[in-house]
């Protein structure tokens, strides 16, 4: 057993009697028994009627709240997860509960400075530019139909379509002025490819057979697909001038070469911001090398579990709760619980990281400093410092944020 786990049994006497009453008048209320009103039988003939046993149920469960604060404030212990407990103990006198509690596990920090971790210096090239002005030509571009032109790569092409497999129409292959972008590969393989070179008004028969991989039903069959073009559009882009300037929200650029120099200030940025985040990573990474701890796997386990809630609210956000998304990708609960795996356990081991080099560096803050890292924290999240305090329960944990930030900081600084 490890050295963190702590198995501890206490037994409570006149707790439990206080808790054995309570519960009795609690039952009782909500108890009929013959010759007497609602509520108003004695316990002796309650306990007759049920036995003293048809209250530990109960009892159990509002004993454990203060079983569990004397064993922690007994043993001065910091559980770090939910703690196990069994009952090992119950009779009219007393219970007898026992708890595995596990506490933070002994961190033994190595070498955190000097690691000699690089940092990716950042440049942009003129091609990435170029790419970028293309993007946002394409992400502004006009929608347009394309008089007497003929369907080709990019083009969007609306139309009626009916598909055909052993002679009869099949579910969901169907379609009226349906508007099929060429080359998004959102039909089955062979299908954009045949409407390349017709016009408006032309039909043809697609002749193709849909993948192996496809539906149950209707994978490796050959289909027909009817199809007649009703119009064809295509992008046009927008010149590079001041309207495409404006349009992009640069009302201080004036020119193209004004332009590129705001590309490539953004890009700077995005990468500048990449590349820190992979610098934290390789120092968290390289320091943790250095480290020895023991983690138990209760404390893995009850952080993929925070990670898989946190999930569950991004998804809750987008509109799709979690068993919609297992249902959509085919997975289930394990699948991402074994995806998560190896991320939590990076998580945990980098978290003991930087609360070893806090207190190697024996952190501590004002109460100014606590207060100004709350107020910042609030405006970073749109609240005020009061509900912001309410959402995290203290301003203990404001604390241990900065103090993680700044173990952090003294980790880059020094590699």
């Amino acid at each position: 057993m490890k050295k963190n786990v702590h198995e501890i049994e206490i037994k409570l006497d006149k707790e439990w009697q206080s808790v054995l009453d309570a519960t009795f008048k609690k039952k009782n209320k909500e108890t009929k028994i013959d010759g007497f009103r609602k509520g108003a039988a004695p316990k002796d003939v309650y306990l007759k009627h049920f036995g003293i046993e048809s209250l530990y149920m109960d009892a159990v469960d509002a004993c454990i709240g203060v079983a569990y604060k004397k064993v922690l404030d007994e043993n001065k212990l910091v559980p770090v997860v939910e703690p196990k407990v069994d009952v090992t103990g119950i009779s009219d006198s007393n219970v007898i509960f026992k708890f595995t509690i596990i506490t933070k596990p002994e961190v033994t920090l190595g070498e955190y400075k000097n690691l000699k971790v690089k940092k990716e210096k950042v440049s942009v090239s003129d091609e990435e530019i170029k790419h970028e002005i293309e993007h946002l030509r394409e992400h502004l571009a006009d929608v347009v139909v394309k008089e007497d032109g003929v369907i080709a790569e990019g083009d969007t092409a609306v139309i009626d379509f009916t598909g055909i497999v052993d002679g009869k129409e099949f579910d969901g292959g169907k379609g009226e002025n349906y508007p099929l972008e060429i080359g998004s590969h959102s039909f089955i393989p062979g299908f954009e490819e045949g409407l390349i070179g017709l016009k408006a008004g032309e039909e043809k028969d697609l002749n193709l057979k849909f993948p192996e991989n496809y539906v149950e039903d209707l994978k490796g069959k050959d289909v027909t697909f009817k199809v007649k073009v009703n119009e064809v559009k295509m992008r046009v882009l927008p010149d590079i001038n001041e309207d495409f300037f404006k349009d992009l929200g640069y009302e201080d650029v004036k020119s193209e070469a004004e332009l590129k120099e705001k590309i490539k200030e953004e890009i700077k940025h995005q990468k500048e911001h990449q590349v820190e985040d992979e610098f934290i990573d390789k120092c968290l990474e390289a320091a943790a090398k250095n480290m020895k701890v023991d983690i138990n796997e209760e404390i893995i386990e009850d952080e993929i579990h925070r990670m898989i809630d946190q999930y569950s609210q991004q998804l809750q956000m987008q509109g799709m709760n979690i068993e919609t998304y297992y249902q959509i990708t085919g997975t289930t609960e394990a699948d991402l619980h074994k995806m998560m795996a190896p991320e939590a356990e990076k998580r945990v081991k980098y978290r003991y990281l930087l609360e070893g080099i806090a207190e190697a560096e024996d952190l501590k803050f004002t109460k100014e400093e606590i207060d100004n890292r709350a107020n910042e924290m609030a405006s970073q999240f749109g609240v005020s410092k009061e509900e912001l305090i309410k959402i995290y329960g203290s301003m203990d944990v404001i604390e241990y944020d900065l103090k993680m930030h700044k173990a952090l900081e003294i980790l880059k600084e020094n590699n």
